[in-house]
């Protein structure tokens, strides 16, 4: 377990406390501006702003790098020139003999080992070639990548934030967390990922889990004051979305691996999510006038304050540029399974923090639940020794 793959599991950490905080706004300003497709995308476009941070910090990485070439360039010349302009007859004659020594001393090694039938040529060239980090991804297949994925972004963001004008936080995020089951079969019809015995085993584990949490019941002292939304919490249309929400989080958590490489090697995230912000911006802008006109999205309105607009402003760029920023450094630095299962974690955080900020009640059905969504995350992380200590 590398350094990357512990910062993954810090930053799903981070995310996991984000999305819920965000979600708890999100629908504090549905309450006043329910307006889904323009809150998903203020908050999509106004990822456009990492092109130029991209662009600026590669711009001070290239001056560093030739500063340090041109400084190494000329300590080897100061320290390989000047001895070979001085070197006398008498040295060279000694290079020369222990030249021809040597090549003695290789002729009788390759005899040898001609002799014994070794190969002469070590298979770690073979091992290296297949471990050799894959080549970086230009400027333009970057752009290329983020505009093939940032409609699959766009209709997960909306489909969340859709879910979440109609639904309470809780069943939005229990829903969403079934991403789980579509991320492991995804990933491993598309290469991404390897099913396993203990993988399975986590995925249902968390399944299990959420499946749990839906059916547990809960219960507020304050529960006419939580928001107006709370007597459509079941509704069928905000299930569906939060469930196609899933899906094609599903999708695009595989397709954000694929693209990025083993590691993160091949594209730069930063990139790669200005450009998806700068599509949205310019591309997508249109799609509000059909989902007015089917009745999914009411007719489009301004914020009717300045207070709302800094709100609006600011959970878009912490819950939206920062949040999913960090997000796709964990799918990138772990795997799109763990990075998916971390994200189900979002749902004994909501239940504590309804708890404290609520007083709402749970019952053991919704707390069990809860436990074994956090269980299938560990298992997920544990996968591959506990497969290597069953033999499987």
């Amino acid at each position: 377990m590398g350094w990357r793959y512990k910062a993954g599991l810090i930053l799903i950490a981070a995310v996991v406390i984000i999305w819920v905080t965000s979600a708890e706004v999100t629908q504090g300003i549905f309450t006043d501006y329910k307006q889904p497709f323009a809150v998903t995308y203020l908050g999509a476009s106004l990822m456009v702003i990492y092109l130029p941070i991209a662009f600026i910090k590669d711009r001070i990485c290239n001056i560093l790098k030739r500063r340090s070439s041109k400084k190494g360039q000329a300590i080897s010349d100061d320290v390989l020139g000047s001895p070979l302009k001085y070197i006398g007859a008498n040295s060279i004659f000694e290079i020369e003999i222990q030249g021809q020594l040597n090549r003695k001393d290789s002729e009788e090694g390759l005899s040898k080992h001609e002799e014994e039938g070794k190969p002469l040529v070590s298979k770690q060239g073979d091992d290296s070639r297949s471990i050799r980090p894959e080549k970086e991804a230009t400027a333009k297949e970057i752009a290329t990548y983020g505009f093939y994925i940032a409609p699959l972004w766009f209709i997960t963001e909306y489909l969340s934030n859709a879910a979440l004008a109609r639904t309470s936080v809780a069943s939005t995020t229990v829903l969403s967390s079934t991403s789980g089951l579509f991320t492991l079969f995804i990933g491993a019809f598309l290469g991404q990922d390897s099913l396993s015995f203990a993988k399975i085993v986590a995925v249902f584990v968390s399944i299990t889990g959420v499946v749990m949490t839906t059916l547990g019941k809960t219960w507020a002292a304050d529960e006419s004051q939580l928001n107006t939304s709370s007597s459509s919490q079941r509704s069928l249309s905000g299930d569906l979305f939060g469930l196609l929400s899933a899906v094609t989080y599903a999708f695009f958590t595989v397709l954000l691996k694929k693209f990025s490489g083993e590691e993160g090697e091949r594209v730069d995230v930063q990139k790669l999510f200005g450009y998806i912000g700068l599509f949205t911006l310019v591309a997508l802008w249109w799609l509000v006038w059909p989902l007015t006109a089917l009745g999914i999205e009411p007719k489009f309105t301004v914020p009717h304050s300045a207070k709302l607009d800094e709100v609006v402003i600011a959970n878009g760029l912490v819950g939206s540029v920062l949040s999913d920023y960090f997000w796709a450094l964990c799918v990138v630095w772990t795997t799109p399974l763990v990075a998916t299962l971390g994200m189900s974690l979002t749902i004994p955080l909501a239940m504590v923090a309804d708890m404290l900020i609520h007083g709402r009640h749970y019952s053991a059905v919704y707390i069990i639940g809860s436990v074994q969504v956090f269980a299938g995350f560990v298992i997920a992380n544990v996968s591959d020794r506990l497969s290597k200590m069953l033999g499987l």
